[in-house]
């Protein structure tokens, strides 16, 4: 049995039944068998039916949801609120795009050969999707990978992280509930090595991974021929801050990329280059922010920064901050365990270039701050890791942002906005190290289809 524990205080939440390779075995016959019988696939109308059904469904749960995700994954209250929002817009995204899953005419007649013949492309279900998810986002990420698949007519088995399973369990619950058929979403609560057999089976025609850089690139290497995937790993996300930006509006969007979900997010503010000019000003600032943030049982409306997903991630970053300040790094707040499951919000001042905290991802709420008087010296820096996700810019400058959006290695820059900023109808992905393939509800959706082209001829054409 898996016991399903509270990250803040380690508390049983629930037990449930974890299986092994048989039943990944039978999970991959049962989608296989569904997709091969093209008589059971869903038409595009009882797909939209189900997925408004489902949102129907999702909205009278939503605080019921809330405190789920909460209470699994350590996001705080207010937080866990806006994820299963989101995720609810989600799924109605979905629906609203299956009716944009479309081919196009081919042109024909260009050449001697070609005449009188009709040519066009459709898109059809690309076949069983696997989907193997990470715990910070237990519901929305679940809708991301799932909710996709079922809008794009693939059957999908699921596998969740073992931290965070319920509100996986309780999603594919309420997509049966809609009039989802048996078969066509099969949760697998299991360990690495039957995930590593669900993910690498050649019954699999697409793979969806959210995880660790070295778990995703590994999977890849191991998957069947012809086998697509999505690979979305972490980044150590950069800022370039000008001497003009404006600090009302920098130094809430810097706390709230740097700190939400104790830094929990693939995308999290992590390096700060400020202008020597005011760096100092900044980091202070940030500084004061932090310190003030509220910390603890996510359960508690008033919390503002949750506990890590483990004890072991608190020890992690606890060493790695200490690292750092042996290094050279100055501690301008935090840098202490609250207790073996919360650390407190942290802000560093000049780390070594060659410091964990400056070159890998902390996941954790620690941000760090670098003086630089030269842009493009620290645009060399933040691009010189192997990592390239989402980054961003501040400044009043048109010209400086576009340079910088140009200059940046990253899938997305922000302007004027936090490294973390999303929406769930934009592309988002890693390139590089930090991944392959976009993900986005639509972006999803196309990936999990495939053309096929038909040609017609005929004498009156």
């Amino acid at each position: 049995m898996l016991k399903v524990t509270s990250p803040f205080d380690l508390s049983l939440i629930k037990e449930i039944p974890i299986v092994g390779k048989k039943e990944v075995e039978s999970a991959l016959k049962k989608a296989h068998s569904l997709f091969l019988n093209q008589e059971k696939w869903l038409p595009p109308h009882e797909r939209i039916a189900i997925l408004h059904k489902t949102v129907a469904i999702m909205k009278t749960k939503v605080d019921e949801l809330t405190k789920l995700a909460a209470s699994e994954g350590g996001k705080p209250l207010i937080d866990s609120k806006v994820e299963v929002l989101r995720a609810i817009n989600g799924v109605q995204l979905a629906a609203e795009h299956i009716g944009q899953l479309k081919g196009e005419q081919i042109p024909m007649g260009l050449t001697k050969a070609s005449e009188n013949r009709l040519g066009f492309t459709t898109r059809e279900p690309i076949g069983v999707v696997a989907s193997i998810s990470a715990f910070n986002h237990p519901l929305n990420l679940i809708v991301h990978q799932v909710v996709t698949a079922v809008a794009a007519g693939c059957p999908v088995i699921v596998k969740p992280a073992l931290t965070t399973p319920l509100s996986c369990l309780a999603l594919v619950e309420i997509l049966h509930e809609g009039g989802l058929p048996e078969g066509w979403c099969q949760a697998i609560i299991c360990e690495n090595d039957a995930a590593e057999l669900l993910a690498t089976d050649k019954r699999v025609n697409y793979l969806s991974f959210i995880g660790s850089a070295k778990v995703g690139w590994y999977l890849k290497s191991k998957l069947s021929p012809g086998t697509r995937c999505a690979l979305e790993h972490g980044g150590v996300a950069p800022v370039i801050v000008e001497k003009d930006a404006d600090f009302t509006e920098l130094i809430p969007a810097l706390a709230k990329g740097g700190f939400y979900h104790a830094g929990q997010v693939c995308v999290s503010v992590q390096r700060v280059f400020a202008h020597e000019s005011i760096v100092d000003e900044l980091a202070r600032e940030l500084s004061e922010v932090a310190s003030k943030l509220v910390v603890g049982n996510q359960m508690d409306e008033k919390t503002e920064v949750g506990p890590l997903i483990l004890p072991k991630e608190v020890d992690r970053v606890e060493q790695w901050v200490n690292e750092a300040i042996e290094e050279g790094a100055i501690l301008l707040t935090g840098g202490k365990r609250i207790s073996n499951t919360c650390f407190e919000p942290t802000v560093l001042l000049n780390s070594s270039e060659y410091s964990k905290v400056s070159t890998l991802e902390i996941f954790g709420p620690v941000v760090c701050v670098y003086a630089y008087s030269d842009r493009n010296k620290a645009i060399e820096i933040a691009n010189s890791l192997d990592y390239h996700f989402q980054a961003a810019v501040f400044t009043k400058n048109i010209d400086i942002a576009f340079e910088c959006v140009k200059k940046l290695n990253a899938t997305a820059v922000m302007v004027n906005d936090h490294t973390a900023f999303r929406v769930d109808w934009m592309p988002f992905g890693g390139r590089d190290a930090s991944g392959i393939g976009m993900g986005g509800i639509q972006y999803s959706m196309h990936e999990m289809t495939r053309e096929k082209l038909m040609v017609f001829k005929s004498s009156v054409l």
